[in-house]
Parts: C-alpha cells; structure tokens; sequence
C-alpha cells in the first residue's frame, strides 16, 4: 500500500526527537519549543523544480493561464451577492448561522481564488495588470481590501521562504512565547485572521502603493453600497463570513498544514484530501512552491507526472486533525517554523 512508502503525519510524535518531548512533559501543557528551527540551507524547491524539469521537461505544458478561473470567480461573486440579498431579513440567529456555514466557505474559498490570481493565473503574466483588477474584483464580497497587498507579500514569501524579516507568512517571536499552551493555541487559531493583517507591518512594513489605495476606496465603496441598500445584517453576514472563514474553520487547516514543521527537517506539507475541491488544489503545497507559475488546476498532474519526487514526502489526508493535533501536541506551537537568514540582495515587490 501507498501509505507504507511514505512517512505518515500521524508518527510525527514518534518521529520526533525525544528531548522536546521530555520538556513538554515535564512543562504540562505548555509547549516546549521557546525558538523558531533555524536552518542554514536554502528552501528546497528551487533544486526539486530543476531536476524535475530535467527529467519531464513536459510539465513546461502545464504554465498555462487557467482560464476557468475567470468564470468560477464571476459564479463566486454572484453567489455572494445573492446570499447578501437572502439574509437581509432573517433572524441575527440565521445570519451568523449562514455566515459560519456557508459565507466562511465561499470567503475562504475566494481568498484562496485571489492566491492563484496573485500567480497571475487568470489571464497569464503577459496581462499582468488584468490579473491585478480581476483580483479587486474578487476581493469585493470579502468585504476588507485583501488582494493587492497580498499580490505583494506573497511573492516575498515564494523567493524567500522563512526568510527572517522578510516572509511574513513567519509568525512574530511575540506569537511563538505567548501561545504557548493549548488553550492559548486554540486562541491563536481563532484569531489568525487578525495576525495575518497585522503581521506584515510588524515584520516587513511596506510603502503603500497605488494599487493598494484603489483596492481600499474600491472596498469601501462595495461595502458603502451594500450597506445602503441591503442593511446591517448582510454587511454583517459579509465580514463576519471573512473573518470566521480564516479563523476557527476546517479550511483554515491549510494555514498550519502549509509549512509548520510537524517532522523535524521538512518545511512545506501537501494535503491530498476532499477540501482541494473547494480551495483551488492549494493543498499540492509542494508542487505548488516547486511550479508556482503552474495553476492550481494543473497541479495534481505535476504531482502525477513527477511521482517519484513527491509520493514519499510528508503529506495529510486532513486539516481538521492538522488543527487537532496543533492544539493538542505540546510539541508543536507557533514557533514551529523553520527560519533562515538571508543572504545577498533582497529584492521585494
């Protein structure tokens, strides 16, 4: 079976070095790592795409726009302002319902169509700027302007993976000491959607630009004009779908699956589950850092076509035990990244 070829997420514990687990016990619930994994290497992704490309030079064929994209953005968006429409009148008791069941999926889910637009997906990289107002476009049912300083931060985080100051994806030495217990883990979870807005300005604050204050007056005008004419409740169903979304939902598993060090050496985890449906393949996390010019769409065929480099790495089948076993490992916390210097130049969007 495929599973014994492979090491499995669940021996993580086993895996791992028997020194922190003698802390965490010796601490109770408190976590034992008081330090990011500071590695000295390069990010792997950068050699595995070269020799992958050496060896199936087919996969050229795959960076291609995903044009579908377009037309599932479009059908999101549609949703969304008929789902505003469907709540102005109810019960507050249904709208939170509605914006936890269904508004936090199709918000997570947008945020995750603004990701393979920041890759410039849609429409390719020879219209770049198309890319950059599709990406408003979808960021309006989210309700708090997203995209472009996404667009912006993202790339950092590809050239410069756990690169310190650099890679805001990093969470601060604040988050790694405090949330430091599984209680306060948990806390950190719901609250993600507030450390991924305001880490940046803490770690690597940027000039605003141009694009970034249309995104805003754009936002604000979207909100204005819902407010207006459909009331509080669906304003409220509108944010509150974005926050819950990024916060304490299954989805929201892959923010912790991604790159947090659960088997010592390995920075990027692929999740090979159901929820790739609904999140664009971002799960393909290592096939996406190897091609991140390749569309979500296409990604499984890297990981087909490319077996043999992928199929014995670390992987998932799901995000909720990724967010179980976050909360309940007292090896494992915000500080279980792997972290670089960098070295050289440092080019930034």
């Amino acid at each position: 079976e495929r599973r014994s070829r492979r090491p499995c997420m669940c021996e993580a514990s086993r895996l791992r070095g028997c020194r922190a687990g003698r802390g965490a016990a010796a601490m109770g619930n408190t976590v034992a790592r008081e330090d990011f994994e500071w590695v000295y290497t390069d990010q792997p992704h950068a050699d595995r795409r070269k020799a992958i490309l050496a060896k199936h030079p087919e996969i050229k064929a795959l960076m291609k726009p995903d044009y579908n994209l377009i037309w599932v953005v479009v059908l999101m968006v549609l949703a969304q302002l008929i789902a505003f429409y469907l709540v102005k009148d109810l019960d507050w008791k249904w709208v939170m319902f509605w914006a936890y069941v269904f508004g936090s999926c199709i918000s997570h889910s947008m945020t995750l169509a603004i990701h393979e637009i920041s890759h410039n997906s849609a429409f390719g990289n020879c219209r770049a700027m198309w890319n950059r107002w599709f990406g408003m476009f979808a960021n309006l049912p989210l309700g708090l302007p997203y995209s472009i300083s996404f667009k912006r931060y993202h790339m950092d985080h590809h050239r410069y993976l756990g690169g310190d100051g650099i890679d805001v994806d990093i969470p601060t030495d604040f988050e790694g000491w405090f949330f430091c217990t599984r209680f306060r883990k948990f806390i950190w979870i719901v609250l993600q959607p507030f450390f991924y807005a305001i880490r940046p300005l803490c770690i690597n604050p940027k000039p605003i630009s141009r694009l970034e204050i249309i995104n805003l007056l754009a936002q604000l005008s979207f909100d204005v004009v819902i407010y207006y004419y459909l009331g509080i409740k669906s304003a409220f169903y509108m944010l509150a779908g974005s926050i819950l979304g990024l916060g304490l939902h299954p989805i929201s598993g892959h923010f912790i699956a991604e790159h947090y060090m659960f088997l010592k050496g390995h920075e990027t985890y692929s999740y090979y589950g159901p929820l790739n449906l609904l999140t664009f393949n971002v799960g393909y996390h290592n096939e996406h850092h190897d091609f991140p010019n390749i569309p979500g769409k296409n990604l499984p065929l890297v990981k087909k076509i490319a077996a043999e480099y992928y199929d014995n790495l670390p992987q998932y089948n799901s995000w909720i035990k990724v967010l179980y076993d976050f909360v309940m490992d007292d090896t494992i916390s915000p500080y279980s990244r792997m972290k670089r210097k960098l070295k050289g130049d440092v080019k930034q969007d």
